[in-house]
């Protein structure tokens, strides 16, 4: 049986405000000639501008989403209204589900076990190729990579899975060609970065000489371009972003900082083969080369009762980026699941904000790991026995373990240690005070202060509330009330 969800979990899978808003709309019964729950599954039928009622349909195990209606959005708004009259217990259980349904649970059930063999298939022969480089006295060719793409979800909206220079975006093998097979491609590309990045040296050099006040968004604009020219489009992301930190009131500073920062990853860069091979991924990963999702899921999975911490998204450069922070309780290890859609399109929305899945998780590789993919989720009757989840899909209540903030700045002081140019990480504050500026005494992002919900659920005592990490301060995502009812911020 899944934990029944908040209000607030529910309209927070909206993927826009005029869908939480259609959504209440549609929350009521008389809307609904049909609907019902197995506890794993809520169903129903709702009238729509048609003769026929349109078919909604929610697996709360992952979740996913299926409905007739004709609407481009993800989740819809009769699959949200759907969830919200179950948060309100206004579903009735039911012993069994209509055919319609079962037919979409075990459809997808298939696929998920054909996706399953997939990625043993691949664990296999990718340990048999390692064990075939340890026996002729060598290591496997890492060989050239691609990004790869993923599945979507209702609707048949797909989602093509981007491969970012941030967040531990990287590949495997130092020469690793990203994005090419034929002979000679990687020393081609490599040959390029280099060139390109070798001219980025020389104009923070002159900036640095000339003074900060010099500095022109259309020099900036200029170098991001012959960067992306060069084939390191993470550095040029980087330099491209500099035109919003000139604009801020403390920009002297914070420019030195990130001209510091990109100068650090181009000597990096050009000396990576001096670097452990840990490292070397995470430079490769910020310059931008890519790597295959197959190859990611291919690697060592850490499996752990993950909780959902909250969720960012942000629109660049004509893309949507949803950013799902997340923690694990066993091994108290973070994890960031990236996605991209173009504007308009759906994102996914599998991870609900404070719930817990029992699943296993495959990083990126990387100095500090922290963006991963969701490999495969458990919750079977076998998983609950042996002492691993908490019903069907992993899904638990609860407050999620916190640490004390110098302990959280003792882990930061870890990764930073690791990567020095990690821009976020997710952490889970215990027993803290939030004030207009400031959460245990660790400041708040200048766009995240007077935090006004927080502090009302706070009511001036100790609370457990999750935050992004950033070096600018940190941006509140979730809390939890005395009856450990998640509130998302």
């Amino acid at each position: 049986m899944i934990e029944r969800w908040s209000r607030d979990q529910v309209l927070a899978l909206a993927p826009d405000a005029a869908s939480r808003s259609a959504a209440q709309k549609v929350a009521a019964p008389g809307k609904w000639s049909a609907c019902g729950t197995t506890g794993t599954v809520v169903y129903g039928e709702c009238e729509g501008s048609g003769a026929k009622p349109y078919l909604a349909c929610v697996d709360l195990t992952e979740p996913a989403y299926r409905c007739s209606c004709p609407s481009r959005k993800f989740p819809c708004k009769h699959a949200l209204g759907l969830l919200l009259m179950w948060a309100a217990d206004g579903v009735p259980v039911e012993q069994g589900a209509p055919q319609w349904v079962t037919e979409w649970v075990e459809a997808r059930a298939e696929r998920a076990a054909k996706e399953a063999a997939k990625i043993e298939a691949a664990r296999a022969r990718k340990a048999a190729e390692a064990s075939s480089g340890e026996a002729d006295g060598g290591a496997p060719d890492g060989g050239a990579h691609e990004g790869g793409a993923h599945e979507g979800g209702a609707h048949g909206a797909g989602r093509a899975e981007v491969s970012s220079g941030e967040d531990g975006g990287g590949a495997s093998g130092v020469g690793r060609a990203g994005g090419s097979s034929r002979p000679g491609a990687e020393s081609v590309r490599h040959g390029r970065v280099a060139a390109g990045l070798s001219e980025l040296e020389r104009w923070l050099d002159d900036q640095v000489r000339q003074g900060l006040a010099g500095a022109a968004e259309h020099e900036w604009e200029g170098l991001a371009k012959r960067l992306i020219d060069a084939q390191a489009p993470g550095v040029a992301g980087v330099v491209s972003r500099l035109v919003r930190v000139r604009a801020e009131d403390d920009w002297p500073g914070r420019l030195l900082e990130e001209y510091a920062l990109i100068h650090l990853l181009a000597v990096a860069y050009r000396r990576r083969a001096e670097l452990p091979g840990a490292l070397a991924e995470t430079v490769l990963s910020r310059v931008g080369f890519p790597v295959a999702k197959e190859e990611v899921l291919a690697g060592p999975a850490v499996r752990d009762q993950w909780d959902v911490l909250g969720r960012r998204d942000e629109e660049q450069d004509r893309l949507t980026s949803r950013r799902v922070w997340l923690r694990g309780r066993r091994s108290g290890r973070a994890a960031l699941v990236l996605s991209f859609a173009p504007q308009g399109q759906p994102l996914d929305a599998s991870l609900v904000t404070g719930t817990t899945i029992e699943a296993d998780l495959t990083y990126y590789p990387g100095a500090a790991p922290l963006r991963a993919l969701v490999a495969a989720r458990h919750g079977s009757h076998a998983d609950d026995a042996a002492g691993y989840g908490s019903g069907a899909g992993g899904f638990a209540g609860g407050t999620p373990p916190g640490v004390s903030p110098e302990e959280a700045l003792d882990e930061v002081a870890g990764v930073l240690g690791e990567d020095p140019w990690t821009e976020s990480w997710p952490l889970v504050l215990a027993g803290v005070v939030p004030g207009r500026d400031s959460i245990g005494g660790l400041p708040l992002h200048r766009a995240a202060r007077d935090p006004w919900r927080l502090i009302a659920v706070s009511g001036g005592r100790p609370v457990t509330v999750a935050v992004e990490w950033t070096p600018r301060g940190l941006r509140p995502l979730t809390t939890w009330d005395d009856e450990g009812t998640a509130v998302i911020l």
